[in-house]
């Protein structure tokens, strides 16, 4: 029997163990020259003033939301359809969430629901690119709200153009095992704006302050700092093997289920996640290409209003995509036979 093809995996080549087996063999274990180094290239990827790595995604989005002045008694508006890191990050910095609902076809948020919930508390918009593909930022930020863009999924990903994390006030990064540029944990703050990069770099870690006002140790390590910068030196070929796949399913796939856009006019998206729109049930799927050796995952857990939050709002675009959203195998570790493997299960699956 063939071994499962898991839902996701890294890509590490020797490239990336000579970089940490490097640090190691230095002795200099945390927070040094090669986390500058993951700064800089970070910084230029984004055309950022700076980066300031920090320990994990959610970490980072805590850091970046403290920094930008977010504070107890402050609203932050965010995605109900959307993994928990946001909320918990928000809830740590003491803020009231302020859930909206997405747009079914694109699972970001809804610019329209958000302009009708947005109140003079909201000090900040948590805006998620969604499984890799850029929110509608202009009408965002023509709402005159400043924004935190979490790119933890949009590494690579472009909107007009430009790379996203480039439009907020700030943005967030993650080097999560299964992300862009893998690490293990790892996170980053971007903005072009010194103050909130200033305030970053200090409440990231708390030893040698002058004050007690609330730090943590949220730094990073080299060993992790060697291993993303290895990873980010890979990202164009990690994108383009991702498109690569992303027109494959595309192609076997038409008419059987709601495909991603592969040419949309403004954003041009990574493909973190091949995220399909299906009528079955979604569970009975995934259990059909389980015993095809196909690992498929719903994208979000569970949306952030099934949890008893948002005041018993409507979310109708984000029922709609928990009920009918399922993501496949897509990332460059997948070898070719793995690639026609799941093209044949998902077919078979959506046929049967």
């Amino acid at each position: 029997m063939q071994p499962p093809i898991p839902h996701s995996r890294p890509l590490i080549d020797d490239k990336d163990v000579l970089a940490v087996a490097s640090v190691v063999r230095s002795g200099h274990l945390a927070q040094g020259r090669k986390t500058l180094e993951l700064e800089e290239k970070l910084r230029l990827l984004v055309g950022a003033k700076r980066a300031v790595a920090v320990s994990s995604g959610t970490a980072a989005i805590y850091v970046a939301l403290r920094a930008m002045g977010v504070s107890p008694g402050s609203e932050v508006a965010l995605p109900t359809y959307v993994c928990s890191a946001p909320l918990h990050a928000l809830t740590l910095a003491g803020a009231t969430p302020l859930l909206c609902d997405v747009d079914p076809e694109t699972y970001n948020i809804d610019p329209d629901d958000l302009r009708a919930r947005l109140t003079p508390k909201t000090a900040c918009i948590i805006v998620p690119h969604l499984f890799g593909l850029p929110a509608r930022l202009d009408e965002i930020s023509a709402l005159g709200v400043p924004v935190l863009e979490d790119c933890a999924m949009s590494l690579g990903s472009l909107y007009r153009g430009r790379p996203t994390g480039s439009f907020g006030l700030a943005a967030i990064f993650s080097f999560y095992a299964t992300k862009m540029a893998a690490a293990g944990e790892g996170g980053a703050v971007v903005s072009k704006d010194g103050g909130i990069l200033a305030r970053a770099a200090d409440i990231r870690e708390y030893d040698n302050k002058i004050s007690l006002a609330p730090r943590f140790n949220f730094k990073t390590t080299d060993v992790a700092s060697a291993l993303a910068s290895s990873q980010l030196d890979k990202l164009k070929r990690f994108v383009l093997k991702r498109r690569m796949i992303a027109e494959r399913y595309v192609a076997a796939w038409d008419g059987l289920a709601g495909l991603p856009e592969l040419a949309p006019e403004e954003a041009l998206p990574n493909f973190y996640r091949f995220v399909l729109d299906i009528s079955q049930p979604v569970e009975r799927v995934m259990e059909f290409l389980d015993s095809f050796g196909v690992t498929a995952a719903r994208p979000v857990f569970r949306n952030l209003h099934q949890y008893g939050l948002g005041d018993g709002g409507k979310f109708a675009g984000a029922d709609r995509a928990f009920s009918r959203a399922l993501s496949v195998p897509i990332y460059p570790a997948l070898r070719e036979e793995e690639i026609a493997r799941v093209e044949s299960a998902v077919q078979r699956a959506l046929t049967a």
